[in-house]
């Protein structure tokens, strides 16, 4: 590879995603950038992005809008909506491919029952959907298909017992446990 620079500079930086319920409430969300350093100041964003955003009309395909000198791509399906924040400089169709990859990656996970209950039901293969599409702000990958089958290996082994579970996957186990008793 003689001669091949990367240049960090170019490459996209995402700063969060989000996936919000019908109320502008958490379901789960990723920060990769410092721009909102506390708790409090993180969900004051998440409000203020979903106010601006639910009047529009983002359920047949991606939405921009420009928000906090930021550019923000989002869809809504069902009582979900997705988001991906970027800085003012960074290209709207990079943002708009990793929402679609992430879109993309939960629909196949969640066998095209993309709603609310089954995305709780399932939260811990949106939280790993997000590791496997970005990590520290730098895009890893933006193929759904690719994204669910990374997901889907990580979870082979839930049906093995606790005791053969590594701890991570346990934590998983018992979570989607927790949850289940909780949406009876």
């Amino acid at each position: 590879m003689a001669g091949f620079l990367l240049n960090y500079d170019s490459c996209p930086v995402i700063k969060n995603i989000l996936l919000l319920d019908s109320e502008g409430k958490r379901v789960a969300v990723k920060y990769y950038s410092d721009d909102w350093p506390t708790n409090s100041a993180k969900l004051a964003f998440e409000k203020s992005i979903f106010t601006k955003t639910q009047k529009t009309n983002g359920r047949t395909e991606a939405e921009i809008t420009m928000f906090e000198n930021n550019i923000i791509v989002y869809k809504f399906v069902q009582d979900l909506h997705f988001f991906v924040t970027g800085g003012d400089e960074e290209n709207e169709l990079v943002l708009a491919t990793v929402l679609q990859g992430f879109f993309d990656a939960v629909t196949l996970l969640l066998r095209n029952n993309v709603d609310q209950r089954e995305s709780l039901e399932n939260l811990d293969l949106i939280l790993l959907c997000l590791d496997e599409i970005v990590d520290g702000g730098m895009v890893l990958e933006t193929d759904g298909n690719i994204i669910a089958g990374k997901v889907s290996s990580h979870n082979m082994d839930d049906g093995a017992p606790l005791s053969e579970q590594t701890i991570t996957q346990a934590l998983a186990t018992a979570r989607e446990h927790l949850t289940r008793s909780l949406l009876r």
